[in-house]
């Protein structure tokens, strides 16, 4: 019962879509019917509440973060399985008809719990890049790549498979971007349509 468990447990905290409950909560509508229609933070940003935008930022880290060690916890064995319980409830939240966010904030959480050196590594990516670029989807991708990568360098090889699945994964869900950066109509963070 320990894998069914850490499966659920997993996908039911990944699938509460903050962004969604923030915005309504505040009165800015509903998110999935603003800018690119994403429930990440970026796109609650373009609701011109920062707040709430570092809020979900915030708790859709802390919900990769807390599924991953909360089954560490109750069912010991199977945090890869909370891992990708989680980033998939996130992505594909039965609540929202399976349309959820892309993952990159979520993934964040769930490096810091598996390995937090990887998890060090992942937000400097992340972060450093949209401080450079201003571009959400590039420095998101690079991050999820950088994660698998930084697990091997730290020796984490039982780690490097589930993050390659998941990198590919947030890469996916950014296929729309990537035919915006290719035709050179990406906007950069606090304009435009993107996610």
């Amino acid at each position: 019962m320990a894998p069914t468990g850490a499966l659920l447990l997993g996908y039911l905290l990944g699938s509460i879509p903050f962004g969604v409950i923030l915005t309504r909560a505040a009165g800015a509508g509903d998110l999935r019917q603003i800018g690119s229609g994403n429930i990440g933070a970026t796109n609650v940003l373009r609701t011109g509440r920062k707040g709430l935008a570092a809020a979900t930022l915030v708790l859709d880290v802390l919900k990769g973060w807390a599924a991953v060690m909360l089954v560490g916890w109750l069912f010991p064995g199977n945090a890869a399985l909370a891992a990708a319980a989680v980033f998939l409830g996130h992505c594909y939240p039965v609540w929202l008809r399976f349309r959820g966010g892309k993952g990159v904030a979520t993934l964040m959480g769930v490096v810091l719990a598996l390995h937090w050196p990887i998890g060090l590594v992942y937000a400097a990516t992340w972060l450093g890049l949209l401080a450079v670029l201003r571009i959400s989807s590039v420095s998101g991708m690079v991050a999820a790549i950088s994660a698998p990568v930084a697990a091997a360098v730290f020796g984490r090889f039982d780690d490097v498979f589930l993050l390659v699945a998941l990198a590919l994964i947030v890469v996916w869900k950014h296929r729309e971007n990537i035919d915006r950066l290719i035709s050179g109509t990406e906007p950069r963070v606090g304009g435009g349509r993107s996610a």
